[in-house]
């Protein structure tokens, strides 16, 4: 089946919005997109009119818990910290999402149609990421894939100390603590290594397989992004100490100091996920907490991605939140770019998302007017060519 959605203004992001234009699908995928003298309808494909309607790509959120978080579930799927040990990169969030979960719902509700979701921050290493669809109904997690393992969790600051300094009373009650415990980790990933180097030729000093240690080691690999939950300007420093030292692929995630120190996270065009913004300000490392952020890092010459952290901020806000953004002095492209195109380059599936571009899943949002707008709802979301929402 041949579909072609004509009339709208499209906003592909890899190339300058198109006004009364054209997206064919074809089995899933996007075939064409352009304007209509560019792209003619093919002959027997089924028609659908979008005059005066808005077409983005399907969002694409950095950074969420959706499928993992209790929310109203309670403690019955509450599975985003491993807690019995600081250290669990063993642990993967492939193990514990659950496809009913309604946050899945909700994603779709706001347009966002790829998500990467991650264990919690209670853990200095705190386990494997995943970056799926939210296309979930009546599919198991591995129909849902995109991209696995996609990032390795760390974590710096307050909620490292809270869980396991302040409420069980063990290391790391310090920041310093906290990271020191994720270098030591790294250095036993890379004398885990040596090991198994020297029982390629001695199978008697084989190391006993760590599960652990193994994924760090492809951490050091660059085959897996460390990415490090920080939001006050030294944390952010000493999370790009550690992964300078290690010469480690890597991601700050909240940043909430950022703006603090743009100039520093410019010069090495860190990949920023920023957020949540559209909150309260709930611990102190959150004081500098504003919308301004996005555009000061974009600006310094970081990769901007806007999360929303679901359930932190609710999903279905991922758009209102790159909305505000523009609003305090980010450009409407880069703001656009924030929760499409860049988070999908990210995250490592901008061959697939976050762009409206031939050969990619279509994967689109129909939107009633400018999404920018507050009265804009998404009216109509399709994964893989299927739609999966209406408003």
């Amino acid at each position: 089946m041949i579909k072609a959605y004509v009339g709208a203004t499209i906003y592909p992001i890899s190339r300058a919005p198109i006004a009364g234009g054209v997206i064919v699908v074809r089995d899933g995928k996007i075939a064409a997109v352009g304007t209509a003298a560019e792209v003619p309808v093919p002959a027997g494909a089924e028609t659908i009119d979008v005059h005066g309607k808005v077409i983005l790509p399907g969002l694409v959120d950095a950074h969420a818990h959706v499928g993992l978080w209790g929310e109203w579930y309670g403690q019955a799927s509450s599975d985003g910290n491993e807690g019995s040990n600081p250290i669990t990169p063993e642990v993967r969030a492939i193990d514990a999402i659950w496809p009913e979960h309604s946050s899945f719902a909700d994603a779709r509700a706001g347009g966002v149609t790829t998500l990467q979701t991650t264990p919690g921050s209670g853990n200095a290493i705190g386990g494997e990421m995943i970056v799926v669809k939210t296309d979930t109904t009546g599919k198991t997690v591995e129909d849902i894939v995109l991209r696995w393992p996609s990032g390795m969790k760390a974590a710096l600051g307050e909620n490292v100390k809270r869980y396991y300094g302040q409420m069980l009373k063990r290391a790391p009650s310090t920041r310093m603590g906290a990271a020191a415990l994720i270098r030591a980790a790294l250095y036993k990933a890379r004398d885990y290594e040596r090991k198994l180097g020297l029982g390629k030729d001695d199978p008697s000093k084989l190391p006993d397989r760590d599960l652990g240690l193994e994924q760090l080691v492809r951490v050091l690999h660059r085959e897996m992004p460390l990415r490090i939950h920080a939001h006050r300007a030294d944390d952010i420093v000493t999370a790009v100490r550690l992964a300078e030292e290690f010469d480690l692929d890597y991601s700050i995630e909240h940043c909430t100091d950022g703006a603090v120190i743009a100039d520093f996270l410019g010069r090495r065009e860190a990949k920023v996920n920023l957020g949540p913004t559209f909150g309260h300000r709930s611990k102190i490392e959150t004081r500098a907490l504003h919308f301004r952020t996005a555009g000061i890092l974009a600006a310094a010459g970081c990769k901007v991605s806007i999360i929303s952290d679901h359930p932190f901020v609710a999903i279905d806000h991922l758009m209102v939140c790159a909305a505000m953004s523009c609003a305090e002095g980010m450009p409407e492209e880069d703001a656009l770019r924030s929760v499409t195109l860049t988070p999908a380059e990210t995250i490592g599936v901008a061959d697939r998302v976050g762009s409206l571009d031939a050969g990619k899943d279509a994967d689109f949002v129909v939107w009633s007017g400018h999404p920018f707008k507050v009265r804009s709802v998404a009216e109509a979301v399709y994964v893989a060519g299927q739609l999966v929402h209406t408003a």
